[in-house]
């Protein structure tokens, strides 16, 4: 049986919380890892079930990894490979295992990976990675569940996406660190997580030039040298926080965070009716009044972000008055709306936008997380409800928050986990 955690709601949050490094960042630094011979060392690297997995996966390629959970320090020496192979058994438990097939190419001029899973959220086609990695020279070959990719030498190409598929744009710009000239990505992903990853691939002696905008040059190099690299804080945990602090009607502080990544949730907060104080790797947030009603339209960076899509509809469901939610940036995004009805939200679907029709009250109830984000959203609706909600498959959490439950706890909530 999988863990539940019960929460009896009403209690305002208080108090202080650290966000850890970004998941997001995290897991395409430890793919680059691969593209080095030699030996490096990656800080605020939180004991996520993701991040486990991706180790997994290099320790299959012959990886060696040494993590130390409590100075969330990771060790990767990739010298010593032995295989190009990410196997079915673990690419299928997250789908940004699929990062991997960028380095594995681009340093042994072959890659097979299996086709990838995670959360069921969408389609998240994989067409535009391909795209990328055949336009600068790779065979591409589909079968039997596998991508296989080889190519003698890739070369340097100008690549279009039709879409700013951050995924796509950290495997063609990895892919691109050791092949020959320069490529140029254009409509390119401008997330933080993208300019995270460009900063520690430069630190090994890459050339990345334009991350954090719609153009990315890399010009290719011969090879990579050690390096350390400190990730990113979580702009998705850190604003999960600053939501919950909006629905229970608290006041508290989230540490470690970068407030240039949380302008567009910074803004429906206040909208919202939040009170938000920005310091230097500080917020301070605390609701001033009754929840106000917003419309929000999920988009790439710098726009709205999708993996808080689901947080902001569980505030919004104490809201006065309608709020209009868009998702456009998964098409199944919206596997929580059942969830939070059961504990009686009034939430109609119509197509891409959801109508949250505000209320008064919400009520505990038995609910079950859908996806990681999903599970985020009923922690925060549990903490605001009348009475007890039990949530399950609360694996789809871990997958993303480290301590999601005691960092809670310790800001007052009365809220428990039971294994």
């Amino acid at each position: 049986m999988s863990a539940l955690i019960s929460i009896t709601g009403g209690t305002p949050l208080q108090g202080r919380v650290r966000t850890e490094g970004a998941k997001n960042s995290c897991l395409p630094i430890i793919a680059a890892t691969l593209l080095c011979e030699e030996q490096v060392v990656l800080h605020d690297i939180p004991a996520l079930e993701d991040v486990l997995t991706m180790c997994q996966v290099l320790n299959f390629l012959g990886v060696e990894t040494e993590y130390t959970p409590e100075e969330k320090k990771l060790t990767v020496f990739a010298g010593s490979m032995s295989s190009v192979e990410a196997p079915y058994a673990l690419v299928r438990k997250m789908r940004a295992s699929f990062l991997v097939i960028g380095p594995l190419l681009a340093r042994f001029g072959r890659a097979r990976v299996s086709l990838p899973g995670g959360c069921a959220i969408g389609i998240r086609p994989i067409d535009l990675h391909l795209k990328g990695l055949k336009a600068m020279g790779a065979e591409v070959i589909i079968g039997h569940g596998f991508i296989e990719t080889v190519a003698d030498k890739l070369h340097g190409e100008r690549i279009y996406l039709d879409f700013p598929s951050v995924g796509a744009t950290e495997n063609i710009m990895m892919a691109a660190v050791l092949a020959e000239g320069i490529t140029t990505i254009e409509n390119a992903a401008e997330e933080p997580e993208v300019v995270d990853l460009a900063r520690f691939i430069n630190a090994m002696g890459g050339r990345v030039v334009g991350a954090g905008t719609d153009t990315i040059r890399i010009h290719g190099v011969t090879s990579l040298h050690s390096a350390e690299h400190t990730v990113i804080p979580d702009r998705i945990e850190a604003g999960t926080f600053m939501v919950a602090a909006a629905i229970t009607g608290g006041e508290i502080t989230v540490e470690n965070v970068i407030p240039a990544h949380m302008v567009p949730l910074i803004a429906k907060l206040k909208e919202a009716g939040c009170d938000v104080i920005e310091e230097e790797a500080l917020i301070h947030i605390r609701r001033n009044g009754p929840v106000r009603a917003v419309d929000i339209k999920t988009l790439p960076y710098p726009g709205f972000p999708t993996d808080l899509q689901s947080q902001m509809m569980a505030l919004l469901t104490l809201a006065k008055g309608t709020s209009v939610i868009t998702e456009s940036v998964f098409e199944n995004r919206f596997m929580h709306v059942d969830e939070l009805r059961r504990m009686g939200a009034q939430i109609k679907i119509e197509g891409h936008c959801a109508v949250v029709a505000g209320r008064d009250k919400i009520f505990g109830a038995p609910v079950k997380a859908t996806d990681l984000r999903a599970g985020a959203a009923l922690t925060l609706a549990g903490l605001a409800a009348q009475g007890c909600t039990e949530i399950g498959a609360v694996h789809h959490i871990d997958r993303g928050y480290w301590h999601f439950t005691e960092k809670i706890a310790a800001l007052g909530a009365q809220i428990s986990r039971c294994e």
